[in-house]
């Protein structure tokens, strides 16, 4: 299922694009800061947030209609970080299919998927064709999820390209609010907790035929995903095996050149994301190098929901091409409810 990232794009707390991302996340900075929201303590959140003067207006067609805030917001988001991804391609380029990830968690009502990709093609004005687009609710793991969709798409010769993403803000009231009484946000009383955030994240996708793999970031190997039955809203006891099915079925479909380098990982700053990467690593132990290196960006951005996944492999990407991160590196992201999506990537050319 070889595939290249041609282009990419994100808008995040600690980046206005990917190469300022990139080098934020590199470099360890962490721009997480008090928000105007208090949490049931009477704390002030602290979350990684997108400068308001950064996004552009919300487009005139959709100002008159019914929508939530975080939609409006998730739609500004998206509309920079899509216009990144797309900046390599001819302005006559045909529509594109999009495969969008939402969030999992809602506020008093849930954004609908099908409108929501209605008002992206109104708010950024993108080459889109809606009639082969889908977005899903589906967290953290969504766009990774997503990539063997695309790849259908590309091998079955129905497009030339496909654009992958997610965009998430979780710095919604009720959103938080619900965090909160499950004692999942981190705060002064609780260190165990994670830091919300905010973010967009788009990958552009081609085939892999040699001729533009040159100028393409990274080649995506392959890419698998399970279900964890032991998630974080389940009753199922905890074992970890979601994960560790997600990254033992990708190796065994397409095992890694060489043991894996660097690790990209939607860690957030909660326990049971580091116990459940132990478990995949540990059932997976020949094909890790000893000396690997794990990055997990949430602790400089917060936690950025269903845009964390393609967020995460456009860094992978970046890091690779720059030649910053070495090869091969896996990729993956957790969602709350139990997805589980995991890829591999490999240098371009």
């Amino acid at each position: 299922m070889a595939m290249m990232i041609l282009g990419a794009g994100c808008i995040t707390p600690i980046g206005l694009g990917l190469a300022e991302t990139a080098a934020a996340a590199r470099a360890r900075v962490a721009r997480l800061r008090e928000i105007s929201l208090n949490d049931r303590r009477g704390e002030p959140v602290v979350a990684g947030s997108v400068p308001d003067d950064a996004l552009p207006p919300l487009a005139d067609p959709l100002q008159d209609l019914p929508l939530q805030s975080r939609e409006a917001r998730m739609l500004r988001l998206a509309h920079v970080a899509l216009a990144e991804a797309l900046e390599t391609l001819p302005a006559d380029t045909a529509p594109l299919p999009l495969l969008l990830g939402l969030p999992e968690h809602h506020a008093l009502r849930a954004i609908e998927p099908a409108a929501f990709l209605r008002h992206l093609l109104l708010q950024s004005g993108a080459a889109i064709d809606l009639s082969r687009s889908v977005a899903v609710a589906r967290g953290r793991a969504a766009g990774l999820m997503a990539l063997r969709q695309a790849a259908m798409f590309i091998e079955a010769g129905q497009t030339d390209h496909v654009l992958v993403g997610g965009v998430d803000s979780l710095l919604d009231p009720y959103v938080l609010d619900t965090f909160d009484l499950r004692g999942r946000l981190r705060s002064e009383s609780n260190g165990e907790g994670f830091r919300p955030g905010e973010g967009a994240a788009f990958l552009l996708l081609g085939k892999a035929d040699g001729k533009r793999d040159g100028a393409a970031l990274a080649r995506i190997e392959g890419a698998g995903m399970a279900v964890e039955a032991g998630h974080l809203y389940a009753e199922a006891p905890y074992l970890g095996e979601g994960l560790a099915a997600a990254v033992t079925g990708l190796f065994g479909e397409q095992p890694p050149p060489s043991p894996i380098a660097c690790t990209y990982s939607s860690f957030n700053g909660e326990r049971y994301w580091a116990r459940e990467f132990g478990v995949a690593r540990i059932r997976n132990a020949a094909h890790f190098s000893d000396a690997m290196q794990l990055e997990h960006p949430a602790e400089c951005c917060g936690d950025l929901g269903a845009a964390h996944g393609p967020l995460l492999a456009a860094l992978a990407a970046h890091g690779l091409a720059g030649g910053y991160r070495p090869g091969p590196c896996l990729v993956y992201a957790s969602s709350d409810h139990g997805d589980r999506a995991a890829a591999l990537l490999t240098r371009a050319g």
